[in-house]
């Protein structure tokens, strides 16, 4: 019954935050209607905000890089400048005055790759006796007690990082629920709700345990590829190694795969993506190496060599210049212009650049 959703630097950021956006972020009015949608549709939207790692948005720019934790990588921020904690007050404060619909902020907070290794924070570490689970805590809670009194509550993400033994002791569950954040079928759910949950009788509710099971869900649909497929997913969120999540969820969980044209905003960009996958790239490979009068007559070795007989090339020059015509222009015109050329670059023009080749050296 919600979307997250992690804007980065398509949130349309402004005044002193505005080189963090992307030129084709989503406009003011752009959220406002999803979120009107969404509201139609009864879900809420849980806007994202990166507060910890995955900064690369942000401190990729010039203007933030000595807030790194560590000066060569733009991954992870370091808590112990001042600027750190404001910079990500205004990031928050212009994300959630555009959300006052929602009743949940998620702060993000996984991943924070090189916490610990930072001069300052080995500083801070031999000068407290500290490691880097409470140093990793104490920016947690300064970030939530600046969006618990803005727009309770929050959920976070915590991984790789040592914290689950203190996660207790440090309060932040008045605040926020924790999210274990876990891709193998065999999470140990019980083991680490022991570790998070507060003792009997404390104030405390305990938090949310939820369990990643995605790339389950993609395997089954792709177990069925060619049928309609509707399966009732059942299983228990506390179980066995293996076992799924779906009434976690509060319902059953319908899962339909088809190779119907399909009616949803995008088919046909995915179905010229789904036909660029099935058969550009096997199309090219096959042209290019199973031709038997161009792996005899105009191999790499003729090209190279600019050396080759006319007539031979001649039994397969048509062949060649046909596809002069492929990847004159792109597919897709009412995309982000960026994702285009990235989508491109990764999956079609490897291909075709052989073609392109090919056509140079038999001109």
């Amino acid at each position: 019954n919600g979307i997250l959703i992690e804007y980065e630097d398509m949130f349309p950021f402004k005044g002193e935050l505005e080189i963090l956006k992307s030129p084709y972020a989503y406009s003011e009015e752009d959220i406002e209607r999803i979120q009107q949608l969404a509201e139609l549709h009864k879900l809420e939207v849980v806007p994202l905000v990166q507060t910890f790692g995955h900064v690369e948005f942000i401190l990729k720019h010039e203007k933030y890089q000595h807030l790194r934790e560590v000066e060569r990588f733009p991954n992870s921020f370091n808590p112990h400048v001042p600027d750190t904690l404001a910079l990500l007050k205004s990031i928050l404060s212009q994300v959630i005055e555009k959300h006052r619909r929602s009743t949940w902020s998620h702060i993000g907070a996984d991943e924070v790759f090189h916490l610990g290794e930072g001069t300052d924070s080995k500083n801070w570490m031999s000068r407290n006796r500290g490691d880097t689970g409470t140093m990793f805590l104490n920016h947690i809670k300064e970030v939530l007690g600046f969006v618990a009194a803005r727009h309770p509550p929050a959920a976070a993400t915590s991984t790789h990082v040592p914290i689950l033994a203190p996660l207790t002791e440090s309060g932040i569950a008045k605040h926020v629920s924790p999210v274990v954040w876990f891709y193998a079928p065999d999470f140990e759910a019980e083991q680490i709700g022991k570790v998070m949950c507060p003792a009997p009788g404390a104030p405390n509710p305990p938090p949310s345990l939820l369990r990643r099971w995605w790339h389950w869900w993609l395997s089954r649909c792709r177990a069925f590829p060619h049928q309609v497929r509707r399966e009732r997913l059942r299983g228990r969120f506390w179980g066995s190694p293996g076992a799924l999540a779906p009434h976690a969820l509060g319902s059953h969980l319908l899962v339909f795969c088809s190779e119907g044209r399909g009616a949803f905003p995008g088919a046909e960009i995915y179905h010229m993506v789904e036909q660029v996958n099935g058969h550009l790239k096997e199309s090219v490979l096959k042209f290019l190496e199973e031709e038997s009068a161009i792996k005899g007559w105009f191999s790499l070795y003729h090209r190279k060599r600019q050396f080759g007989n006319p007539r031979n090339m001649e039994t397969f020059g048509s062949k060649v210049l046909k596809y002069v015509v492929l990847g004159a222009g792109s597919p897709f015109p009412r995309v982000f212009p960026d994702m285009v050329e990235e989508w491109m670059e990764e999956n079609v023009n490897p291909y075709l650049d052989q073609l392109r080749d090919l056509v140079r050296d038999y001109r």
